[in-house]
């Protein structure tokens, strides 16, 4: 599986931006995807996923309200929708996939065997 994230940008706070991440290869596999974020001098943290066999979604506290994420149809795009930035959520977004949900963590990077290359997000204050 491969996927490339796209959407990044420099944007105010209180804007928006809108990510996308397309996977290609296996994607009839693929069971759940995820977005991570990794700041400057930070460890890569979770933000959000969404578990295809249900539609279920899972948050960071810190972005809750504030984030949305989503999927295209044959499991092969994920989005992110992201509202009411703050300066905390400039980082780097990264993208991932698991093949297995049978003991899927959505919060734990190591649930996930497959990972994009990430799009930089900007907020000013």
């Amino acid at each position: 599986v491969q996927l490339q994230a796209s959407g990044g940008g420099l944007v105010q706070a209180g804007g928006s931006l809108r990510l996308s991440c397309a996977a290609s290869g296996r994607t009839f596999s693929t069971d759940a995807m995820g977005w991570f974020r990794q700041a400057s001098g930070k460890k890569r943290e979770f933000v959000a996923a969404i578990k295809w066999s249900n539609g279920r979604t899972y948050y960071a506290d810190s972005v809750k309200g504030r984030f949305t994420v989503s999927g295209g149809n044959a499991k092969n795009t994920m989005y992110l929708q992201m509202n009411s930035l703050k300066p905390e959520d400039t980082a780097v977004y990264y993208c991932s996939a698991s093949l297995d949900d049978t003991n899927w963590v959505p919060a734990m990077a190591f649930s996930y065997e497959y990972w994009g290359q990430g799009t930089l997000v900007t907020v000013s204050s």
